[in-house]
């Protein structure tokens, strides 16, 4: 087995790594700053396509934590990225909020209901039943169904939600057609991140609190693999899964030291 070079390049979660339920997850601040003191190329991702990258760097900076813009990379680029590829110029019936129409839009897609060449479904707190309605007609229609995330549930301070995935698996039913799920597990978003941010597969790490998107999706990309056990999955979770992180940590703050700093002696 050859060994690994060293971590210069860091891929990170969201939720449940750097913060939870809004609040900034004990050693993250520190953590972030490592990585800027020690000029590491990083990278947050989320698959969350409700919000912009602006809108999550305020969100974030509310917590506490100083994320530049160009650093947070949403299941909504990565969505915008795999259709610009495919069919640029194209057009989508969506559901979702600004962070996935706003993505559209700067890829120059025209949002319609009218013979749309995809219907794209993304993370929203309000699901409309007319809007699923069109989206499992025009489907019906021909147009090619994406989502953003297989997410089933999402987070919040009343509990979980149903999420992208369990409203897929709804039209899914209605349509019998399955969606192509861009987002996190799929390793093509991990390319489009490393690509982002210009690391290599052998030299970076992913740090995740979920074994089914965060994990396997670094694993199949050939990345180090980290779980924090301040998201999701306990540590008797880990056991189910026919895979295995390569490190797991309790939190964030026991990272802060794998982060190299340069060494000005010779720099």
């Amino acid at each position: 087995m050859t060994e690994r070079k060293p971590i210069n390049c860091w891929l990170t979660d969201m939720d449940g790594v750097l913060v939870h339920e809004g609040q900034p997850v004990p050693g993250a601040k520190e953590f972030l700053s490592r990585l800027k003191e020690a000029g590491k190329p990083f990278l947050v991702l989320t698959n969350n396509s409700i919000y912009t990258p602006r809108d999550l760097h305020v969100r974030l900076r509310n917590a506490g934590l100083d994320v530049p813009i160009e650093s947070i990379y949403t299941s909504a680029l990565a969505t915008a990225q795999f259709l610009n590829d495919q069919r640029p110029g194209g057009s989508a019936y969506v559901l979702g909020e600004a962070g996935l129409t706003t993505a559209l839009h700067q890829i120059g897609y025209v949002l319609t209901d009218l013979d749309p060449d995809y219907v794209v479904l993304g993370e929203t707190r309000t699901y409309s039943f007319t809007a699923i309605t069109t989206a499992i007609r025009l489907i019906d229609k021909g147009a090619r169904f994406i989502a953003t995330n297989p997410d089933p549930i999402g987070p919040s301070n009343e509990g979980s939600l149903p999420a992208t995935g369990a409203v897929a698996a709804l039209i899914t039913k209605a349509t019998g057609v399955e969606p192509y799920f861009v987002g996190k597990p799929n390793p093509l978003m991990m390319r489009n991140a490393l690509n982002t941010v210009g690391g290599h597969s052998e030299e970076t790490a992913m740090i995740g609190d979920r074994m089914d998107t965060d994990v396997v999706s670094g694993m199949e990309a050939g990345l180090y693999t980290i779980l924090v056990l301040t998201g999701v999955t306990s540590q008797g979770e880990i056991e189910r899964y026919p895979f295995r992180p390569q490190r797991v940590a309790d939190s964030i703050a026991d990272l802060v030291d794998m982060v190299d700093l340069p060494d000005l002696a010779t720099g």
